[in-house]
């Protein structure tokens, strides 16, 4: 009589049967393939796991060999509450059912399954899942050297050698990876991750899979997603401290008691290698330190907890990390809108953050976060930023926030809350950010550049507002006073009445605005009478000319437009500039005045 073989999930996704095959170890056996087992793997492969494509190409494999062994399929489809009843063990119960009716071996690669079947009295052949390879094809292509390692089906394989910041390109063989070779590498890398110890799946989909194996941050990635098979290994070749960069004193009592530090530099350039090097010097200081990353592949002490996303979300991480209450939290990387709300709820919290970013330059940093924060919340979120290029320590920003007239305005009552960000070491004043309009904007600050910078920004701003009501305005500055050139027929809708739009518009701007015509020209001049009233210079004109603008000139040189209130009367003050040269212009008698 044949022996008979009921396989479970296992077994077919190891490749085992086939292996025993092809050996001769099976000659005879009659294969009985549970429904539930096919039903298994296919749901898998349909959620884009790739141990359920393995599993299926391995019952494929099979098909193709029926001339050694005989092969049926036995039993049933899972019903939907079998299958969402899957993880708690219901499908491996009904796979011991059918070996235990079919009077056949049970095949398993489960240790639990195996022990469970064998009190049920069901003979059993236990095998080994993963036998641990003296070294992995990928582990033969990495020199001492090697920064990452860059597969891809039909390309030569490459490697970056060298030292951040230093590397280059080399080709690591002369002949191209075919697709069989790419798939034997990938199907070693999976099983490691899945068996050994330190190594995980953090990304478990088809087209995109990321595994950490020991040190090793690889990444997979298949057609549709990519338009081959690729794989990219990145690893540290150095493990630093924080003595290794030679830090001053005085930086390295920032770092101690920073409450919100930002680490910033371009791709490859050393960030998480400094991060997990404060990461260790906070341990070393006696406080609680955990990590948020994903994937997990800082090189820390194993007295640091390197957590991930909780079920796929840095917000839960979060909630779970604030019962956890560690004094230091290493946020490795930030990058999406959602991660800088996490690291700010964090920070707010009371837990020192220690965040990497990546930016080519320090102010790019600190720019990705005032798209996202309050002015206000800025210093308190983010006191620090350490920008590291090439593996060193090549700039850093302390930021702290007063209220006071920004550099290059003049005015008094133009004071507004400002952030300086001043060079950590000599304390010089490189950045403002304040709000200008209605935005948060970083303004440089340098004796030849902060006029211009502010300028520039004040004429664009303004020019915004205006082009709502003229087209082409000319905007010249001048202290605290925009003077705005436009065509006659848009002054009255620029001032509004009474004046009361172009009022709102220098609440909104913070600066005075002065609307002349573009073209002076003298039209028609009418009759007026002038008084004093307090800190004002009053001019009545006659009833028909309410809501009308008129312009006011000293001989034939123009002054100012104003548009004539409901009681008939421009005031001015004369604490201004147009209100001084009023004055002067009423005691020499040359005041005239044209609609």
């Amino acid at each position: 009589m044949a022996m008979k073989i009921v396989p479970d999930t296992s077994v077919i996704i190891n490749g085992i049967l086939s292996d025993l095959i092809e050996k001769g170890e099976l000659s005879g056996a009659e294969i009985i393939i549970p429904e539930f087992v096919l039903s298994e793997l296919q749901a898998q492969a349909g959620r884009g796991m790739s141990v359920g494509i393995k599993g299926l190409n391995e019952l494929k494999k099979l098909s193709d060999m029926r001339d050694k062994n005989a092969l049926s399929y036995k039993g049933r489809r899972q019903t939907m509450e079998e299958i969402r009843l899957a993880k708690s063990g219901r499908v491996d119960a009904l796979i011991i059912d059918m070996a235990k009716d079919e009077s056949a071996i049970l095949y398993t690669c489960d240790m639990v399954q195996s022990m469970v079947a064998e009190v049920q009295g069901v003979k059993t052949k236990y095998f080994k899942p993963y036998e641990k390879a003296k070294q992995l094809k990928i582990e033969g292509m990495l020199s001492s050297d090697t920064l990452s390692l860059h597969l891809k089906e039909g390309v030569v394989p490459a490697a970056k050698r060298g030292k951040p910041g230093a590397f280059t390109l080399v080709k690591v063989r002369d002949s191209v990876l075919s697709a069989d070779e790419m798939e034997e590498i990938i199907k070693e890398i999976m099983d490691a991750a899945r068996y050994e110890e330190g190594s995980f799946i953090e990304i478990g989909d088809r087209e995109a899979t990321v595994v950490q194996l020991g040190n090793l941050r690889i990444a997979i990635a298949r057609p549709p997603f990519s338009d081959g098979d690729e794989i990219t290994i990145v690893r540290p070749i150095t493990k630093l401290s924080i003595e290794d960069y030679n830090i001053p004193d005085v930086l390295r009592e920032r770092i101690k008691k920073g409450s919100g530090i930002i680490l910033a530099g371009p791709p490859g350039s050393g960030k998480s290698t400094f991060a997990a090097s404060i990461a260790e010097f906070y341990e070393s200081q006696g406080f609680i330190v955990k990590t948020m990353e994903q994937p997990r592949d800082l090189q820390v002490r194993k007295e640091i907890t390197q957590y991930t996303k909780l079920k796929g979300d840095f917000e839960r991480t979060a909630e779970m990390l604030l019962l956890v209450r560690p004094d230091y939290t290493i946020f490795d990387e930030v990058r999406t809108t959602k991660d800088f709300n996490v690291f700010t709820d964090m920070r707010l919290s009371g837990i020192g953050m220690v965040g990497v970013v990546h930016a080519n330059a320090p102010i790019d940093a600190i720019q990705r976060f005032i798209r996202r924060l309050e002015l206000g919340m800025i210093p308190h979120v983010l006191d620090t930023l350490i920008f590291i290029s090439a593996g060193e320590i090549k700039k850093v920003y302390k930021l702290s926030m007063e209220v006071r007239t920004p550099t290059g305005m003049t005015e008094p009552d133009l004071a507004r809350p400002v952030v300086n960000i001043k060079d950590f070491f000599n304390d010089t004043l490189e950045y403002e950010i304040y709000s200008y309009g209605e935005e948060n904007v970083i303004i440089p600050i340098s004796e030849k550049q902060s006029e211009t910078a502010i300028e520039k920004l004040a004429k664009e701003q303004i020019r915004v507002h205006i082009l709502k009501f003229d087209r082409h305005p000319e905007i010249s500055i001048s202290g605290s006073t925009a003077t705005i050139k436009v065509d006659n027929s848009s002054i009255a809708r620029i001032i509004g009445k009474k004046g009361a739009t172009v009022q709102e518009l220098e609440n909104i701007l913070g600066i005075r605005l002065d609307i002349v015509p573009r073209v002076a020209t003298l039209k028609k001049e009418v009759s007026f009478n002038t008084s004093e009233t307090g800190g004002y210079m009053i001019f009545e004109f006659e009833k028909n000319l309410i809501g009308k603008p008129v312009n006011i000139y000293q001989g034939d040189e123009f002054l100012m437009t104003a548009a004539v209130g409901k009681s008939c009367q421009v005031r001015v003050s004369k604490s201004s500039d147009i209100g001084e040269a009023l004055i002067k212009a009423v005691v020499k008698g040359s005041i005239r005045v044209f609609t």
